[in-house]
């Protein structure tokens, strides 16, 4: 590596130091006591009082013959300082029937105080209870939750547990008659329900009276019905749900919590792949605009390959104007640590995998020797497909290898908590652990409630079978200290939050979760892949992890993998 200069630019408040990277240079520079990294400008920022640590940096860079120069210039501009923000406290009774924490106590504060905002805190920090909290406080009722259909029950569940509230599913019998619960009183004068709940892919038949098709599907195009404007509150668990504003279920939530007192968005993983995906859940908020509305938005912070830019600034700006993020690490330092280990095993259907992979590297040619675009296009669309073939192929291989685990862990008399995704893998899975409980797609919402409840309190139930779709969020199933992944999804954000339930409030134990990769297949390429994707979530939300440089994009990861683990193979 050629050697370049240092720079040290004296602005108003700090120095800030560049260079190019060297090893040697990091470690120097972070013995400087006001020495901190700016990963938003790629600078060190130094304070002013520590101009003799600088110089005698600059003159050892210089005898070791790290840089060529250290040239010092002036810059009119001062850094701007984004210093964590308190929380506020909570100055009014919370009227809960179960004494939250302290830190909880500033969430419900916080959005008291902002009235629209995401509730971001890690998962298994409670963030349901500080939703509550905010109804027993306020009484903005009648609230609407919509979540997940895996959470109804448990959100009915939690609104009796912590706030003494009726909460209403909406199904087939109240389509009609829901609103009754609210204009009904009871002796003591209370509504019969406070709170009225419905999943996400229901929202069409409870609140859609009619969809014009009048060209381009916007909000305009949705009539909805006009008893919607009873709530006063609208509380979105897993908001990240609503992070694509093309998709006519975000289209609902809008109008659903348009004009609303309260809207509440709850999600410990706000952005899942990049910076774009927060402006439909801001939008949702009404809050767009204090970020300059959409087009300034996407020129300041998602700007790049990797359409995120200006994290600090924007963190910084998040959590003034609509949002906070807690990590547990932070909070609840009485919850154990939590730990992940890789095991190899071999998988039992490798000549169908070497025939699926020789199915990719065929494509990969085409594609390579394709002239037109439209050619390669489709081409790379096939690709992905079969690179999703290979995976399954891989997580079918490794049910043998999971089985050996599994009696490992519970014969030994723990309880697992096992998450798949293949329907072959779960079946498999079942048929060998019959006195497994789980919580699939194939589950109705009562099934699953009594799975987990079960896995809570059956001693004698020890392997608790979950897909990432209707079992990755929300559950709380610290009954248990082991998790196994057989397979893992293509997202960083829903590894966390698989691990997460284990790894929440109420855990006494060492959390240990342990991924399966099948040797010889692309599941190592995986995991590489998704510590990629957690990369622009941390600097967004705000946690301490070092922040990389990716230099592919997300949206083509899935080709460069191909590319990556075959392209040796093209000649």
């Amino acid at each position: 590596m050629s050697m370049a200069p240092m720079y040290y630019t004296l602005t108003p408040n700090c120095y800030k130091v560049s260079f190019q990277y060297q090893p040697m240079l990091v470690k120097c520079i972070k013995r400087i006591p006001s020495a901190r990294y700016q990963a938003d400008g790629r600078f060190w920022e130094v304070s002013v009082q520590d101009i003799a640590y600088l110089q005698k940096m600059g003159q050892w860079a210089k005898d070791m013959r790290l840089v060529t120069n250290v040239l010092w210039v002036e810059d009119s501009e001062p850094v701007q300082s984004y210093e964590p923000l308190p929380m506020p406290h909570l100055e009014v009774p919370h009227n809960m029937l179960m004494e939250p924490y302290e830190y909880q106590k500033e969430g419900i504060a916080y959005a008291l105080e902002k009235k629209k905002c995401i509730m971001g805190d890690e998962p298994g920090l409670g963030k349901t209870a500080q939703a509550i909290g905010v109804l027993t406080v306020t009484k903005a009722f009648p609230a609407l939750v919509i979540c997940p259909a895996s959470l109804k029950v448990n959100w009915q569940r939690e609104l009796r547990k912590f706030g003494g509230l009726t909460g209403v599913i909406l199904n087939d019998d109240n389509k009609q008659t829901w609103q009754r619960f609210w204009e009904m009183k009871k002796a003591d004068g209370r509504a019969c329900a406070e709170v009225f709940i419905v999943n996400y892919e229901s929202l069409k038949k409870f609140f859609v009276e009619r969809i014009r098709r009048d060209g381009r599907f916007t909000l305009k195009s949705v009539d909805f019905d006009e008893r919607i404007n009873l709530f006063r509150t609208v509380i979105i668990d897993e908001s990240h749900k609503c992070k694509n504003s093309g998709t006519q279920q975000s289209k609902f939530v809008q109008g659903i919590a348009m004009g609303k007192e309260y809207v509440l968005e709850l999600t410990g993983t706000p952005v899942v792949n990049n910076n774009i995906d927060l402006i439909q859940q801001l939008n949702i908020m009404g809050r767009l605009n204090d970020f300059g509305g959409y087009s300034k938005f996407m020129a300041r912070y998602c700007a790049g390959e990797r359409k995120s830019s200006h994290l600090k600034e924007l963190n910084w700006l998040l959590r003034k104007n609509c949002f906070f993020r807690r990590m547990k690490k932070d909070v609840l330092t009485q919850l154990p640590d939590k730990t992940r280990s890789y095991l190899v095993t071999d998988i039992d259907n490798m000549k169908e995998y070497k025939a699926a992979e020789r199915d990719v590297i065929k494509y990969l040619r085409e594609y390579r020797d394709a002239d037109d675009d439209k050619v390669q296009r489709a081409i790379r669309g096939a690709i992905m497909v079969k690179m999703s073939i290979l995976k399954q192929i891989s997580a079918k291989g490794k049910v043998s290898g999971a089985i050996d685990i599994i009696h490992n862990t519970i014969d030994g008399g723990q309880k697992l908590i096992v998450f798949c995704f293949l329907k072959e893998v779960v079946q498999a899975l079942k048929q060998e652990f019959r006195d497994a409980v789980t919580v699939t797609g194939d589950d109705n919402d009562r099934q699953k409630q009594w799975a987990v409840d079960r896995f809570q309190s059956d001693e004698s139930c020890r392997l608790i079978i979950l897909n990432y779709r209707s079992g990755g969020t929300g559950l709380t199933l610290t009954a248990a200290s082991n998790v196994l992944f057989v397979e893992f999804p293509w997202t960083y954000s829903d590894c966390c939050q698989a691990e997460d339930r284990a790894h929440r409030n109420g855990q006494k134990n060492a959390v240990n979760c342990v991924y399966l990769l099948g040797d010889g297949t692309i599941d190592e390429y995986m995991y590489n892949l998704i510590q990629s994707k957690k990369d622009i979530a941390n600097g967004v939300t705000g946690t301490d992890e070092d922040i990389q440089e990716k230099k592919e994009s997300l949206q083509d990861m899935l080709f460069n993998a191909a590319m990556d683990i075959f392209g040796n193979k093209l000649k």
